[in-house]
């Protein structure tokens, strides 16, 4: 092996929807192979701890009090870079509906930091959530920046990020002639349907002309009703629409999310923490989303003062996915698709993140059997372990 070469093993790896005895070489960033276990001496030896492909959040506004929205490069930096301690290896910085000087300035300071390099996470681009959102199904976000969508005053947007926008949540009912929703599919950007009215029949049209996905299903859009399905009846029904889920237990029921897995099968939904600048912040503070001030409860619920209503989470990517498993009850396999592969393809990168194989980038989390992580690699780089679990404990090389 060369000197940029690292052999790690476990007798579980997971590969092809299963746990097998294997080890991965890594090499320049990039998985460089794949092979039996203990074919050699390896450098790194796990045990039976979990390898698997490291996590994707595609839409989380910020924590250790930072927001997207505040255009803080250190702030950004900070939360990139302690994004490993839960396993995650990539995600997009996403935004709340302002006015355009702020979410101007908070896009191009995800572009700046972006280009001047960090350490951490991958930001993977741009998550803009509203500001062309629906009025009554906004939930927390701030009812002044709500606007209809605007092809020009997004294009301006895109400009500002130099092209990192790559995910837009919009409400198709207020995209006249769904001219945002084409343009977006035509340039390169996944749009998602939420904070929205949407009827059955608009999000189908948004759909066939270019909505991949539906933003936070049960949050945000109106219940489902047998002779009004609406968004939600959507996102249950169009099998290859993908779909976010808050996996909290607070956003969504057990029962309730269980039964979006069972309509969308393992390869369409998403799941995601929608975290604030609140997560890992002591309870009892007083915060600010979109200038409007939130609290968080014990139970760790995040919520606009004056209303309650939710306004986020505090979730931790693996506290989600044990979450999916041990209480929706959602098989292994499909809950850990909807942390890895299923948004990596929403987004167009499956080649090269979302699974453990030659070529890809070595995005790895070691997870114990409580689903506390162990190690983050990075694009082959370890840039998390666990306090409990010291450098020279069971996994090193003999």
């Amino acid at each position: 092996m060369s000197e940029t070469s690292t052999l790690i093993q476990s007798r579980r790896v997971w590969l092809a929807g299963q746990f097998s005895p294997l080890q991965l070489e890594i090499k320049d960033g990039r998985i460089d192979g794949v092979y039996p276990y203990a074919l050699r001496d390896p450098d790194i030896d796990y045990k039976d701890n979990r390898i698997l492909p490291g996590f994707m959040d595609i839409h989380t506004h910020g924590a250790y009090g930072f927001d997207t929205n505040d255009a803080d490069p250190e702030g950004l930096r900070k939360w990139a870079g302690r994004l490993p301690e839960e396993g995650v290896a990539s995600f997009l910085p996403t935004t709340v509906s302002d006015l355009p000087p702020v979410l101007t300035a908070s896009v191009k300071n995800v572009a700046d930091v972006t280009e001047a390099g960090y350490e951490g996470a991958e930001i993977l681009g741009i998550h803009l959530e509203g500001p062309y959102l629906d009025m009554e199904r906004r939930g927390a976000q701030p009812p002044e920046a709500v606007v209809p969508a605007d092809v020009e005053e997004f294009e301006r947007y895109q400009q500002a990020a130099r092209g990192m926008i790559r995910y837009i949540t919009l409400a198709p009912e207020h995209d006249e002639g769904l001219k945002l929703t084409k343009y977006c599919a035509q340039n390169g950007v996944a749009v998602s349907m939420g904070h929205s009215g949407a009827s059955y029949d608009q999000a189908l049209l948004a759909a066939a002309n270019g909505a991949l996905s539906a933003t936070h299903v049960y949050n945000g859009m109106s219940p489902f009703h047998h002779r009004e399905p609406g968004l939600l009846g959507a996102a249950l029904r169009l099998r290859n629409l993908f779909g976010e889920i808050i996996c909290d237990g607070l956003h969504a029921h057990p029962a309730a999310v269980y039964h979006f897995f069972a309509a969308k099968g393992p390869d369409f939904p998403i799941m995601v923490t929608d975290s604030l600048r609140v997560k890992n912040c002591p309870p009892g503070g007083i915060y600010r989303l979109g200038g409007h001030e939130i609290e968080v409860d014990r139970d760790g619920a995040a919520r606009l003062k004056d209303s309650g209503t939710l306004a986020g989470s505090t979730l931790r990517m693996n506290r989600g996915l044990k979450f999916l498993v041990e209480e929706a009850m959602i098989p292994f396999d499909a809950a850990l698709n909807a942390c890895t592969i299923n948004p990596a393809r929403l987004l167009g990168e499956d080649r090269r993140k979302g699974k453990l194989a030659a070529g890809y980038d070595a995005d790895i989390v070691i997870l114990a059997d409580d689903y506390e992580v162990i190690q983050t690699y990075c694009r082959g780089r370890i840039v998390y372990t666990a306090a409990k679990y010291p450098a020279d404990w069971q996994y090193q090389k003999n």
